[in-house]
């Protein structure tokens, strides 16, 4: 997984994310990837809403995230439809 985050706006930021998942169809595909703080709060969700079987790795963004003011750094996780959280977890720091 890899990650670029850029500033939008007051306290707003466009985020995209590569996935590499093994996807084999639909029982089983990473279907989102969350924005989440270092507690581990979901601040956001891009859905995938199908299986990337011959597009791998893939990317994909979410724009005009809005992150609580005090929030320099965040996480990004994935999830698929099987084995739900796992995988790295990629940790970056939000541009002022």
């Amino acid at each position: 997984m890899s990650v670029t985050v850029s500033r939008s706006g007051n306290q707003q930021y466009d985020f995209s994310v590569t996935l590499k998942h093994d996807d084999t169809g639909w029982e089983h595909y990473a279907d989102r990837w969350e924005v989440v703080d270092i507690e581990g709060h979901i601040l956001a969700t891009r859905a995938l809403l199908h299986p990337h079987v011959n597009e791998q790795p893939f990317t994909r963004s979410l724009r005009s995230v809005t992150i609580p003011a005090g929030i320099v750094r965040v996480n990004i996780r994935a999830h698929d439809r099987v084995h739900h959280y796992g995988g790295a977890e990629i940790s970056v720091d939000l541009p002022e």
